[in-house]
């Protein structure tokens, strides 16, 4: 028979690992959860369009984000000058709204569209703190025809196109809108429960008419930017993305792009 002492300390030794046992249980049921919210959340989106409600939109802007996908990187990456005019899909409270707005200036202009009221508003909060007047607020779904066509020298979607449910009229009327020569940048950042992968990006925006130029990044975060040929499926610009600047295209580089375009 065990001594008082002894006993005293192996009940509270199962008291403690019944403590510990349970938490890992609770933990390992959150994160099922989460996952089963996650994979119905993206499924869903097939249907109907959900994106990141303005209640969680401090996902969208934290260390980690920051870490792959800072805005500054991207409109690096998009190539974006003074004097352009940039359509930001999906544009959630404005991370990269408000950056873009300063860096095209005063000759430039932003148009910040979404589907969710209270994002918007808050897109014009920040730009009214910062004292920016080169931002328009648009409330509206891509791929409802209206934009106006030839009206945009670059477009963005940062974690968006997998919340559009029909992903191709969106990106058809996002080629609409761009002028000629114009880039579209989209960016996609793991674990977004809408990730796409590099391989469906490229596909998607090749079958809207687009000509995939170059590739950024890895699996975890990546962007592609995509161009928008003219009519005789030849490219004016070439984005140098070290100067944000545009060059023009050597007589070979013409010849490859219009070359590779997507059913020659």
């Amino acid at each position: 028979m065990r001594p008082p002492i002894a006993q005293f300390h192996h009940k509270r030794s199962d008291t403690r690992g019944s403590a510990v046992g349970l938490i890992l249980i609770i933990l390992v049921a959150l994160i099922a959860l989460i996952i089963a919210i996650c994979v119905a959340w993206r499924y869903a989106s097939r249907w109907c369009a959900l994106p990141c409600p303005w209640w969680l939109s401090w996902t969208l802007e934290n260390r980690y984000i920051r870490a792959l996908a800072d805005s500054r990187v991207l409109l690096d990456r998009m190539g974006l000058g003074v004097g352009m005019r940039l359509l930001d899909v999906g544009s959630g409270p404005g991370r990269v709204t408000v950056a873009a707005a300063r860096r095209v200036g005063p000759s430039g202009k932003v148009v910040a569209m979404d589907i969710q009221l209270a994002m918007l508003r808050e897109v014009e909060r920040r730009v009214a703190v910062s004292g920016l007047t080169n931002v328009r607020t648009m409330l509206s779904g891509i791929g409802e025809g209206k934009l106006e066509c030839d009206s945009f020298d670059r477009a963005l979607l940062v974690a968006v196109l997998g919340e559009i449910p029909n992903q191709q009229l969106a990106l058809q009327e996002i080629h609409c809108a761009l002028k000629p020569g114009g880039i579209l940048s989209v960016t996609e950042i793991f674990p977004d429960p809408h990730y796409q992968t590099q391989s469906t990006v490229r596909r998607l925006v090749e079958q809207a008419g687009f000509q995939v130029v170059r590739t950024f990044g890895n699996f975890f975060a990546f962007t592609i930017n995509v161009l928008k040929l003219d009519q005789n499926g030849r490219a004016a610009t070439v984005i140098d993305s070290a100067d944000s600047s545009e060059k023009p295209l050597h007589h070979e580089q013409r010849h490859n792009i219009a070359e590779s375009r997507p059913g020659r």
